[in-house]
């Protein structure tokens, strides 16, 4: 070997073990995933598999939902105005503040009506009705009578008209066939063409006393002496019946 080839040899060596060695660290994408790690993965994918899959799929569901049976709503409705009304004739408050109890028995508010009174009239009972004055109206007449036969007549106990040409109120009553003594004093004239009103009969020992609206009007002594045998309202005319009691 030459002389001047050692010292040669000798520095490629020591270049060589001076070179920095290559890394042996592996990309973590290359090392195998640990247990946890790889559940993760598991449950990611199944989630994102499920989601694709209800994507993809039809739905099920109906656009809308059919509507409720107007027919089952319009009875509920129904059945809740028939209770209310119930406990509202129930009792009935006159104008004394008292509970009167309510006895006047009808079918249907149909105009003309006939009811009956039960157990007729007595000292603090009151005959209520409600309704709505026609649009156009001529007259309409309210009459408790001692029955409601035609032949012979029954007794009108009192029969309370309003004419409305004549802005009248009147009052009075038939015996035995005959009618009496026409009374038409009145303070002012409580009813208006298509509004609403209240009428109160009020028996007490000697007459009736009228309220409309609240108000008292006038009173009506009695001519048929029985008020027992008073037991039957009639109405008739240019009117619409909402409660009687």
């Amino acid at each position: 070997m030459p002389t001047g080839a050692v010292p040669f040899f000798l520095l490629l060596l020591l270049l060589l073990l001076g070179q920095p060695r290559p890394s042996l660290a592996l990309s973590p994408s290359l090392l195998p995933p640990l247990p946890g790690q790889r559940r993760l993965r598991l449950a990611h994918r199944a989630c994102l598999a499920g989601t694709l899959r209800r994507a993809a799929a039809p739905s099920s569901l109906p656009a809308s939902l059919p509507p409720r049976s107007g027919a089952k709503m319009a009875g509920s409705v129904a059945e809740r105005d028939a209770a209310v009304s119930k406990l509202e004739d129930g009792h009935l408050n006159n104008s004394l503040g008292s509970p009167v109890q309510a006895e006047v028995y009808f079918p249907r508010l149909t105009v003309p009506f006939c009811g009956h009174i039960k157990g007729g009239m007595r000292p603090g009972k009151k005959i209520l009705v409600m309704g709505i004055v026609d649009l156009n109206p001529e007259s309409f007449d309210i009459r408790l009578t001692c029955g409601d036969t035609e032949d012979p007549p029954a007794d009108i106990a009192i029969e309370l008209k309003a004419i409305f040409s004549d802005r009248q109120f009147l009052r009075n009553a038939c015996v035995s066939g005959e009618w009496g003594e026409e009374q038409s004093s009145l303070p002012y004239f409580p009813f208006i063409p298509d509004q609403p009103f209240r009428v109160e009969i009020l028996c007490e020992h000697p007459r009736f006393r009228i309220f409309v609206d609240g108000h008292q009007l006038f009173d009506f002594y009695h001519r048929v002496e029985k008020l027992s045998a008073i037991d039957t309202i009639k109405i008739n005319g240019d009117l619409q019946l909402t409660k009687l009691g």
